[in-house]
């Protein structure tokens, strides 16, 4: 099996320095003939070198045994092929890989010298380890549980310490949301009513919310869109659900409670939370990833805390305006 030719979560550390190597002059029965001799570990892609052993471009082995034996490989070579530094992390290695549908990357050095190439099998082995890790960030575990198996098999001291710090930060939040409520205990006593949507409406929220962040955490690696137009797309996105849910929410509360004006506050809340969550399910990752954090970081728990308070201070303030409370 083919071992790594350096350590850490990047390029180096999957790459396999045993790949199908050939100079640019050297034509497709001479390659052929080499690698009969000396086969290499990994043939998910032909590396085309100079003199200097800098790479020059990439060719799949499936197009080279298609070609005829006399022609050359600098003449077929695709010279644009993407390849990546020792250094990249795996994660934009992988994202690489996807955005141009490649089955390997080359990894070179500072002078563009070949290392190897990281393989198909490693390509898809960061693929999963991204994704539980999210999962598990998503839940708000800490880094520190990278495996599913582990994270639920480890004691449960261990699992207490990777669950609860942002659990805590909920806690923080559930008191802040709790005094958002208490300062419009007029507005309750005098609409009792008015409480009755207040678990629907974060609920609603939070969801709409969940589904941005499970977007973004994966989406903001692997998208080559400017953020604005992410964050604007998602934007629209909310607010055009929220319009379905309060167009369906306000005949039921109308005819339920009687009252026109519960029933459009209620709606425009839905209007105005849907918009919110999608775009802080969207920007919170990002803007953390800018601060140098994991954008995974951003969703789960803390994301949840600001969605809840501010639908609920958009909720009471909508509520006052139209009712008149």
């Amino acid at each position: 099996m083919a071992q790594p030719i350096a350590a850490g979560e990047t390029a180096a550390h999957h790459a396999v320095a045993s790949v199908p190597r050939a100079m640019a002059d050297h034509t497709v029965a001479q390659a052929l003939a080499a690698w009969r001799e000396h086969p290499p570990e990994c043939t998910d892609v032909v590396c085309v070198l100079d003199d200097s052993e800098r790479l020059l471009g990439t060719l799949p082995l499936g197009r080279l045994l298609s070609l005829p034996g006399g022609v050359r490989l600098g003449d077929v070579a695709e010279r644009q092929a993407p390849r990546v530094r020792a250094n990249t992390d795996q994660e934009r290695v992988a994202s690489l890989a996807l955005h141009h549908t490649l089955t390997a990357v080359p990894v070179v050095d500072a002078n563009d010298r070949l290392l190897g190439v990281v393989p198909t099998a490693a390509l898809l082995h960061i693929l999963r380890r991204e994704h539980v890790e999210d999962l598990h960030r998503l839940a708000g575990i800490t880094r520190e549980a990278q495996r599913a198996r582990e994270a639920i098999e480890a004691p449960p001291l261990r699992r207490l310490r990777h669950r609860l710090p942002w659990l805590l930060l909920g806690l923080l939040g559930s008191m802040l949301a709790t005094l958002v409520v208490s300062r419009f205990e007029v507005a309750l006593a005098m609409h009792p009513a008015i409480a009755f949507f207040i678990p629907g409406l974060v609920y609603l929220a939070d969801a709409i919310g969940t589904q941005s962040e499970a977007v973004a955490v994966r989406g903001l690696s692997l998208s080559h869109s400017r953020v604005s137009t992410l964050v604007g797309g998602e934007l629209r996105t909310g607010l055009l659900i929220g319009l379905v849910l309060g167009s369906i929410t306000f005949p039921a509360v109308w005819l339920a409670f009687g009252d026109a004006r519960l029933a459009l506050a209620v709606a425009s809340a839905l209007v105005v939370a849907g918009g919110l969550a999608s775009t802080i399910g969207l920007a919170l990752p990002w803007l953390l990833g800018r601060l140098g954090s994991d954008p995974a970081y951003g969703s789960g728990p803390l994301a949840t805390i600001v969605q809840d308070l501010l639908s609920l201070l958009t909720y009471f303030l909508i509520v006052g305006a139209v009712v008149g409370t």
